[in-house]
């Protein structure tokens, strides 16, 4: 953690405070996320079909609205949309406690969504183009801070549990109110080159016509799915092999862990051997290979505790990749975008991924159910450590073809 401060520490104060930002909006977020839809059941008495509403429209809110939300933040500068973003989380969230009708929580929830996909990526294009040629190691902090905002979110949001869900939201609230506040004081105003009068869709074309970043997004598009697979595959085979909710906690807590301890000197060992290109592709491929253990273990008679253990080592390795593969990945995006469109090429990259989280999530779904009842429970972890594979061979080739920023080996990271 020295390192981690020291690295923290080196950077100007908007970078800090960027940082900073995101452990609070994790913070603030997954202090009420998790707990939500039990509440909705239990405490709003919604049906199933309602909840599913609720939570699917707060998330194609965000994921649909991402490339608005990067184009408002190329126009109209990268602080003024985190400031708004904060502070339609902070009316999103004060709602989801305060009522339990129906027609309010949709509000609720499609005004939490799109707060996210407004200063998601404005905060990141801000960073990129603030930290400069040391963009590498300032998404490495900010990634610890993001997984420190994971870990303390549940915790917090249980303690507040004991008095009751609406202090959880207001409590929520409260965090990106302070957020805005504070970034209206101390955050430097920024915004990129593009002229407000610029035609959007011109913006738009350029960003789907470079083919160059499409195939790179396209190629990504597998990391995401296969990170998804914390919150769906993971847990229900934590399930079936007789787990239970503190199993599935502790799951998140290693990942977590492992991001806040491992991620800056991760990144300061990759950077010191290896290119931006290289990076990415053994971070895939090490997130392939994850799901190799669930895969082995699936067909083989083992007691409930080492089936778990299984599904721990895909925790740890799938952790470990996306570490080694995220501040390279970030800082490709942002120098693809040539330090002009930044926002809308994050936009943008947000928007394909989601969309294939969405495609994998079916399929995924779909295909654990099949393979149980054709007894091929292994079937599933086989084809997700093949898509991740196949997605760093993908990426290997973009970078040896010259398609990606040479980016070289990044010593700035150290």
């Amino acid at each position: 953690m020295r390192g981690t401060l020291r690295q923290f520490r080196s950077f100007d104060r908007p970078i800090r405070l960027l940082q900073v930002n995101q452990a609070g909006i994790n913070l603030g977020f997954y202090m009420l996320m998790p707990y939500l839809a039990q509440q909705l059941s239990a405490g709003a008495g919604l049906a199933a079909w309602t909840i599913g509403l609720v939570l699917g429209l707060r998330n194609m809110s965000q994921q649909g609205m991402f490339l608005i939300g990067g184009t408002l933040a190329d126009r109209l500068g990268y602080k003024p949309m985190i400031m708004l973003g904060c502070a339609l989380r902070t009316a999103g969230f004060a709602l989801f406690g305060l009522t339990s009708s129906l027609p309010l929580l949709v509000v609720a929830a499609v005004v939490t969504g799109f707060a996210g996909a407004l200063f998601n990526p404005a905060a990141r294009a801000y960073l990129a183009v603030a930290a400069g040629e040391r963009k590498v190691a300032a998404f490495a902090v900010f990634n610890v801070f993001y997984q420190g905002g994971i870990l303390l979110g549940p915790l917090l949001g249980i303690v507040l549990l004991k008095a009751g869900f609406t202090a959880v939201c207001l409590s929520a609230a409260a965090i990106f109110a302070v957020l805005t506040v504070l970034q209206g004081l101390c955050l430097p105003a920024r915004r990129g080159p593009v002229p407000a009068d610029r035609p959007v869709l011109r913006d738009w074309r350029q960003a789907f016509g470079d083919r160059a970043f499409v195939s790179f997004a396209a190629a990504m598009i597998a990391s995401y799915a296969l990170s998804f697979q914390m919150y769906l595959a993971l847990p229900l085979d934590v399930q079936r092999l007789g787990g239970g909710e503190a199993e599935v906690a502790a799951l998140y807590a290693i990942s977590a862990l492992l991001g806040i301890a491992g991620q800056v000197r991760l990144t300061a060992w990759c950077s010191s051997r290896w290119s931006r290109g290289q990076a990415i592709s053994r971070g895939l491929a090490l997130m392939g290979v994850a799901f190799l253990p669930p895969a082995v273990v699936a067909h083989l008679p083992v007691a409930a505790p080492w089936g778990i253990l299984s599904v721990a080592a895909c925790v740890f390795l799938l952790t470990v990749g996306t570490l080694v593969a995220f501040p390279f990945e970030m800082a490709t995006i942002a120098d693809m975008a040539g330090d002009r469109l930044i926002g809308t090429y994050y936009g943008l990259y947000n928007l394909l991924s989601g969309l294939g989280i969405l495609a994998a999530n079916l399929l995924s779904g779909a295909l654990v159910d099949v393979a149980r009842s054709a007894g091929a429970a292994g079937l599933p972890w086989v084809l997700l450590a093949v898509a991740g594979l196949a997605s760093a061979a993908a990426v290997r080739r973009l970078d040896r073809r010259g398609r990606l920023p040479a980016g070289g080996q990044v010593a700035a990271a150290t």
